[in-house]
C-alpha cells in the first residue's frame, strides 16, 4: 500500500526513463504529486506525461487528435527493420485504421460473450488442477510460489489454447512475452532490446509451423483465434499480410499474458495488505467480481499508455504541437482523487468503478471480459482453497515502470500440519 505520511516528493528533474528505486517500490506518491504540480508534465525526452483521468480519458478517445501509430517513435528506439520494430509497428494496440480495425473485428469475432462463456469450465478445471499441484508441493515440504506456480501458468494455457498452441510447446511462451513487452520500457537497456528482438524472431519461426499446420487442419473460427486469423486472409475484406498475422498472434500472447498474470498476483498480495478487505471476500465470495475491478484500479497492471499528437491540440492549459509523444499514465488516472473517493485505500465494494485498467475509446482492451473472467475465477477458487495463504519469504517485483507485478511471491498456503 501506498506509504501514509511519507516525506514530500521531490519532483524536480524527474523521468520515466530512470525514476529510481523508490519510484520502482511505490509509484503512488510520485503520481499523487505529479497530479497536483504539474499534471500535464514536460518530460526531459520532450514528451508529456499525463496524470490526471479525465486528461487520459480526453486523449484515449480523441482518436482524430492523437494517434497511436508509434512508427517514428519505435524507429529510432529499436532501429527500422529489426525484429522489435516489426512486431510493435504490426500489431493492434500500436495502430490506427484500417489494420487495427481488421484486426480487432477478427479477434473479437473470436471473444464473443458466449465464446468467452464456454471458457469457463476449461477455466476452472485448470485452476483447480494448478491449486491441487500447489496443496500436494506444500504438503510435501516443497516450495509454492504465487506467480510461477498460479498467477503466470493460468494465462499462458487460456492463450495457448485460443491460438491452439500443443501443450507441450508452451514451456517457452511465457518467456517471450515476458522479453518481448520488457522491451517497451521507456527507457530499455541493450540486454532488454537483444532479448526482445531474439524473442521476436524465435515466436515468428515457431509461428510460421504453426499457421502451416492450422492452414491444413483448421480449428473452429468461433473459438480457434488463429484460425479466425488465417481465414480473415482470405476474405477480401479483412485481408492480413503474412507479417500482420505472425505479429498479431504475439500481440494476442503479449496483451493476455503479463497483464493477467499480474492482475491475479496483485490482487492476491493486496488483500494481505488490506486484511479487511480479505475477510469482506472470504464472508461474501460473490463479491469478487467487483473486487477484480478494484484490483485493476489499485494496481494496474498496466501503468502506461501512449499516444502521438498529430495535430495542434491542448490539454488541460497545456498548447500540444502536431508531433508530440505523449504517455498516458493509467496509474495515476486510477488513484485520481477527483474520480476515486478515497483512492489509495482497496475498496472491494467500489461502484462505480470507473478504471482505465483496459484503456478507453477505440483501443479498449479487446480482451479485457476474457481477462476479467480469468482474474474472478483464478481468485476465488484460490481464497476458497487457501484463506489462511500468507507471504513466506522476499517477494520479487517485475522492477519496470509499464508493467507493474511480481516476479516471485513465495507463499505458505495456511495448510493444517498433518499428523
Amino acid at each position: 500500500m501506498s506509504r501514509a505520511g511519507a516525506s514530500p516528493i521531490d519532483l524536480a528533474g524527474f523521468d520515466l526513463r530512470d525514476p529510481g528505486a523508490a519510484f520502482y517500490e511505490d509509484p503512488y506518491p510520485f503520481y499523487a504529486a505529479l497530479r497536483e504540480t504539474s499534471p500535464v508534465r514536460h518530460m526531459p525526452d520532450g514528451s508529456l506525461l499525463l496524470t490526471r483521468h479525465v486528461d487520459c480519458v480526453a486523449v484515449y478517445k480523441n482518436t482524430h487528435a492523437f494517434s497511436s501509430d508509434k512508427h517514428a517513435e519505435f524507429a529510432p528506439k529499436y532501429g527500422v527493420g529489426s525484429p522489435l520494430y516489426q512486431h510493435h509497428t504490426t500489431s493492434l494496440v500500436f495502430n490506427d485504421p484500417p489494420l487495427h480495425t481488421r484486426v480487432r473485428s477478427l479477434i473479437n469475432g473470436a471473444l464473443t460473450p458466449h465464446a468467452i462463456e464456454s471458457l469457463e469450465d476449461g477455466l476452472r478445471h485448470l485452476v483447480d488442477g494448478l491449486l491441487d499441484r500447489m496443496e500436494e508441493r506444500q504438503h510435501a515440504g516443497g516450495t509454492v510460489d504465487l506467480i510461477e506456480d498460479f498467477a503466470a501458468a493460468i494465462p499462458v494455457e487460456i492463450i495457448g489454447n485460443l491460438l491452439g498452441v500443443p501443450h507441450g510447446e508452451r514451456e517457452p511462451l511465457r518467456r517471450w512475452s515476458l522479453a518481448i513487452l520488457g522491451a517497451l520500457e521507456p527507457q530499455p537497456s541493450q540486454a532488454q532490446l537483444d532479448a526482445g528482438n531474439q524473442s521476436v524472431t524465435e515466436m515468428v519461426d515457431y509461428l510460421r509451423t504453426l499457421v502451416e499446420a492450422r492452414r491444413q487442419n483448421p480449428g473452429d473460427p468461433a473459438h480457434d483465434v488463429l484460425t479466425r486469423l488465417i481465414h480473415g486472409e482470405e476474405d477480401g475484406g479483412a485481408r492480413l499480410t503474412e507479417n500482420e498475422l505472425y505479429q498479431n498472434c504475439i500481440f494476442i500472447l503479449n496483451a493476455g499474458h503479463e497483464t493477467t498474470t499480474n492482475l491475479i498476483g496483485n490482487g492476491l498480495v493486496a488483500l494481505l495488505d488490506w486484511p479487511d478487505q480479505k475477510r469482506l471476500l472470504l464472508d461474501d465470495p460473490s463479491l469478487v467480481r467487483f473486487a477484480v475491478e478494484e484490483f485493476l484500479r489499485f494496481e494496474s497492471s498496466n501503468q502506461l499508455g501512449n499516444r502521438m499528437s498529430v495535430q495542434d491540440s491542448r490539454i488541460g492549459d497545456v498548447d500540444v504541437p502536431s508531433g508530440t509523444r505523449i504517455t498516458l499514465c493509467i496509474g495515476a488516472a486510477n488513484r485520481d482523487p477527483a474520480v476515486f473517493a478515497d483512492p489509495d485505500r482497496l475498496d472491494i465494494t467500489r461502484s462505480p468503478n470507473r478504471h482505465l485498467a483496459f484503456g478507453s475509446g477505440a483501443h479498449q482492451c479487446v480482451g479485457m471480459n476474457l481477462a476479467r473472467l480469468e482474474g474472478k475465477v483464478a481468485i476465488g477458487a484460490f481464497l476458497a482453497r487457501f484463506p489462511d495463504y500468507r507471504i513466506f519469504g522476499p517477494v520479487k517485483r517485475g522492477g519496470r515502470v509499464r508493467f507493474r507485478g511480481y516476479l516471485n511471491v513465495p507463499l505458505s498456503l495456511g495448510l493444517p500440519i498433518e499428523s
